[in-house]
């Protein structure tokens, strides 16, 4: 009997320690940039790091235009850097998505800005950073610049045509 309530409450703490990283505030370090809109964080509490999908955008796959440029400036901006993860759900491939707040600056944003991703939208919502997208498009910036050869298409258009990237 006291073997299973070891086992139990064992049990329970591991869950409870995984998913005490879904719908809170944390903070660790970016140990892997992915793409343009997926990282690695180790938590500054210990473990291993989780894959985070940077919630409000979308940046181009890594094989399309502009993708290695996205990934690329993420990575100049993020990797090793102390963030402040505020974790909303999981998405279908297991990864967090969470908004990154860096310095005070979130990253999502800074991304749109920059050019080097998209606002997600999804129906008719142009997404949470729908302004910062067309300052971006309008300064012809990042994938906006008409020196980047033809406008990549949306992410999700992309993956319809060509499939995911591997």
């Amino acid at each position: 009997m006291l073997l299973l309530a070891c086992s139990v409450l064992l049990l329970w703490s591991v869950q409870a320690r995984a998913s005490t990283h879904s719908a809170r505030v944390w903070w660790g370090v970016v140990s892997y940039v992915v793409d343009g809109d997926t990282v690695w964080v180790r938590p500054e509490e210990g473990g291993k790091p989780l894959s985070i999908r940077v919630d409000g955008i979308d940046a181009p796959e890594i094989c399309q235009p502009g993708g290695v440029a996205s990934r690329d400036a993420l990575m100049r901006r993020a990797l090793g850097q102390r963030v402040t993860v505020h974790g909303r759900l999981h998405d279908a491939y297991g990864r967090q998505l969470a908004r990154l707040v860096l310095g005070g600056d979130d990253l999502g944003e800074w991304m749109v800005t920059q050019g080097l991703a998209w606002s997600y939208r999804y129906r008719n919502d142009s997404g949470p950073y729908a302004r910062q997208q067309g300052q971006a498009e309008a300064a012809r910036l990042g994938l906006f610049s008409p020196a980047q050869g033809p406008r990549p298409v949306y992410p999700r258009e992309f993956r319809k045509q060509h499939g995911r990237c591997f």
